[in-house]
């Protein structure tokens, strides 16, 4: 390979002969050797050489062999010259750092190396993990990468206290990928919240081949009306308020009645489902508060998300009883069979249930994942979660194949992106606008990544875009779509893709 010319700010065209081979994503070391200096270049893109001469002599040379019936005589093999001519491409790349005579990297380049003294070399994942000095105590093992498919990992430090989005089409990779980096967390000992929509991560508690796995004690599912609920009292006024108020669109006049009924019986020690009932319809007020605070109290009543009667054993779920008895735990909150309303419900309640006991510091913090996040995000309080949450530790991944649901405040703050394919240019230009790498890159990378492939940017990589093949998980496979037609591929298939 040989530099060409260098386009735009920080792109250089390199000219590749057939037998220069690499991918899309391959980082190349341009070495100046008359400077001594280093320059770290991404492919993302790549062409042939073209000029309309040579598209001129490719149609002439075509038409004189398709005419001819005789050999034509080649003592100086002028013929294979032009084939190689052909052939030729041209790598499209991008500068990423710099590597100055006295080995110190940096990401910021300011020269250009020599067209005629420099050495370009293909980089192993070993090499750029230790010019960027990429370590850490605690590995998650994701696939591999590079052009000899060097083993790829991150490190759980690099998504502790950070905000990750996991987006991509369909079937290409998400959930496979969100598994694998809540099975490793909890194996660390961390504290997992999964919003599930497709009632598939349950998974984490079995192998492929359907044994128990080593994780089943650390996995806890639950669903409205099957663990999955609380006490009023338990929940407080402000978990209530929230799920009121962003869930059930209660408005502000109905809102203050009911809280001034959920004082009155606060104050008598009853303030249950059953008493709240019956002080909602017997209580002095306005007929259209009455009629609102009514809907809302069968909403509430019918979610299964409320134990109805203080005198009972069973009190609830209690988080901090949850989380005191686990070395590690990821719960599952299952919502797939839940209606819209009670899935927003769920989310709100958590959500500042979890917050309050973060700020007094019951609890340690909790990484939360939001899978299908574009069906109950609300942007007031989603952007309050994310502007406040390495405060009160709640550190969140988003699971979403529509990147437009997510606001572009939210993407201004977020660390790492794993990014599956996308060919469809409204998705393209979203993601490429708010990315942390520059359009070109993920606009060509991305729209032809191979499923189960994922670009990676941002802190777990150091700003250095990586192309990774994703790893095959033990586990056994949940949440694929149903098909009326049974194919042989089909029952084979054990792997979860969505």
């Amino acid at each position: 390979m040989k530099i060409l010319y260098k386009n735009n700010t920080d792109e250089l065209i390199l000219l590749a002969m057939k037998s220069d081979t690499a991918r899309k994503g391959d980082y190349l070391l341009i070495h100046d050797q008359k400077s001594n200096k280093k320059m770290i270049v991404q492919i993302y893109n790549e062409e042939y050489l073209s000029s309309q001469s040579l598209i001129e002599d490719i149609v002439k040379d075509e038409v004189v062999v398709a005419s001819s019936i005789e050999n034509l005589h080649d003592p100086l093999d002028i013929g294979n010259l032009s084939r190689m001519i052909r052939d030729a491409r041209l790598f499209k790349a991008k500068i990423r750092a710099s590597i100055d005579s006295e080995s110190k990297f940096s990401n910021e380049v300011t020269w250009l190396p020599s067209r005629v003294y420099s050495k370009i070399n293909r980089m192993k994942i070993s090499e750029i993990n230790n010019l960027v000095k990429r370590t850490g105590l605690y590995s998650i093992h994701l696939g591999s990468s590079g052009w000899d498919d060097e083993q790829f990992e991150i490190y759980a430090e690099d998504l502790d206290g950070k905000l990750n989005i996991v987006t991509g089409k369909k079937e290409s990779g998400k959930s496979h990928l969100s598994k694998i980096l809540i099975k490793t967390l909890v194996e660390y000992g961390a504290f997992v919240i999964v919003f599930d929509l497709n009632n598939e991560y349950g998974g984490l508690a079995w192998n492929g081949d359907g044994t128990l796995s080593t994780l089943h004690e650390q996995i806890t599912m639950l669903e409205p009306g099957g663990g999955l609920e609380f006490s009023l009292d338990y929940c407080g006024k402000a978990a209530i308020s929230s799920m009121l108020k962003n869930a059930l669109d209660m408005p502000a006049a109905s809102l203050r009645e009911f809280f001034r009924i959920w004082d009155w019986l606060e104050n008598k020690n009853t303030l249950d489902m059953e008493a709240l009932g019956n002080a909602i319809n017997t209580w002095n007020t306005n007929e259209l508060v009455r009629d609102a605070l009514i809907s809302r109290f069968h909403a509430i009543y019918s979610s299964g998300l409320f134990v109805s009667t203080l005198n009972t054993s069973h009190k609830g779920l209690r988080f901090e009883q949850l989380i005191s008895k686990k070395q590690g735990l990821a719960l599952i909150l299952n919502m797939g069979k839940a209606m819209p309303v009670v899935r927003r419900m769920i989310v709100e309640l958590v959500l500042t249930k979890v917050v309050e006991l973060l700020e007094k510091g019951i609890i340690p913090p909790i990484f939360l994942f939001a899978e299908e996040a574009h069906l109950y995000i609300r942007d007031t309080y989603w952007e309050d979660i994310i502007t406040r949450m390495r405060h009160f530790g709640i550190y969140t991944t988003f699971i979403t194949n529509q990147p437009d649901a997510i606001s572009d405040s939210v993407y201004r703050q977020v660390d790492n992106i794993f990014l599956f394919n996308f060919t469809n240019d409204t998705d393209l230009d979203k993601i490429s606008k708010v990315s942390l790498a520059d359009n070109e890159t993920v606009k060509s990378i991305v729209r032809t990544l191979p499923q189960r492939q994922c670009l990676v940017i941002g802190k777990v990589v150091r700003d250095l875009p990586m192309v990774v093949k994703i790893t095959p998980a033990d586990i056994m496979a949940l949440g694929q779509t149903k098909t009326f037609f049974k194919t042989e591929s089909s029952v084979q298939d054990v792997s979860s893709v969505s």
